[in-house]
């Protein structure tokens, strides 16, 4: 998340005031008028993403939407900002966590909305069979330690099973963190386009220095390494940049922030290993 965007977040601290029986546009309406009181932030508009009634505590809804904003960082420059945020609300009010005391758990943490239906296309299917029984998605980083592990591991799965498993999969290089994955993950896509898949996921095998910048040492190793012949020029192009904002985009409506995020039958798999109990 940027500086601007924890500005942002930090301003939705305080208590909301809504009436009973709050409706999805009460709480946008809340959003977008009242609740950021920051001269510096203007509210653009806010998605709902969805909601969920919550069992354990009971009577409290959560609510979660996707906050565009402009963020004034000097008189003359504004930035755009968009933050996945969770409310949750119950007899007319509504906080922006809850907190299990004897646990001491922040249940915004353990809560994600639904995938949309849409996430499951043909272009983001990487193995398995699209009429399988069950659905896999994972939106991840090929140099996220936990991804080199899990992700390697559940295409096999699938590959083994695909009347069983249909796997998609959403590039979320986390570039703060692993600038590297930048170029990386823009190869991963031109492979992709090409059905080498056995290539892409290899590429998760790839050892580099997280911090490394330079497009031309490391596409001089993806090409040694899989005797291709990927340029600068093939991952500068605007389709593949297209491609990754779009798998971005859908990461940040559905309010994923770390990888890897997996999500078994369209619900968020906080294990990583649901799908092993669906083996044959």
């Amino acid at each position: 998340m940027s500086l601007m965007s924890k500005l942002l977040s930090t301003t939705l601290l305080a208590t909301l005031s809504l009436s009973a029986g709050t409706s999805e546009a009460e709480v946008q309406d809340y959003i977008k008028n009242h609740m950021v009181n920051n001269s510096r932030i203007k509210v653009v508009s806010v998605d709902m993403i969805g909601k969920k009634e919550l069992t354990n505590p009971k009577g409290w809804e959560a609510f979660f939407v996707n906050i565009h904003a402009e963020v004034k960082k000097t008189p003359t420059v504004t930035d755009k900002v968009n933050v996945p945020e969770t409310i949750f609300v119950k007899d007319g009010f509504a906080v922006p966590t809850l907190i299990n005391m004897k646990t001491g758990k922040d249940l915004k943490s353990q809560l994600k909305p639904e995938l949309n239906p849409n996430v499951y296309n043909d272009k983001h299917l990487f193995a398995g069979n699209k009429d399988a029984k069950h659905k896999i998605l994972i939106f991840s980083d090929p140099q996220c330690p936990f991804c080199k592990e899990i992700v390697p591991r559940i295409y096999k799965a699938v590959k083994e099973n695909p009347k069983t498993f249909a796997l998609y999969y959403y590039h979320m290089p986390l570039l703060r963190i692993h600038p590297v994955s930048d170029a990386i993950s823009r190869a991963m896509v031109i492979e992709q386009k090409k059905g080498h898949f056995d290539t892409v996921i290899d590429m998760y095998s790839l050892e580099f220095n997280p911090q490394e910048r330079n497009a031309t040492k490391i596409l001089g190793k993806i090409n040694k390494k899989y005797n291709l012949k990927i340029t600068e020029k093939d991952i500068d192009a605007k389709n593949i940049a297209d491609e990754l904002k779009h798998d971005q985009d859908t990461a940040t409506k559905s309010m994923v922030a770390g990888t890897p995020t997996i999500y078994l039958d369209g619900k968020w798999d906080k294990t990583r290993e649901a799908y092993k109990k669906l083996l044959p």
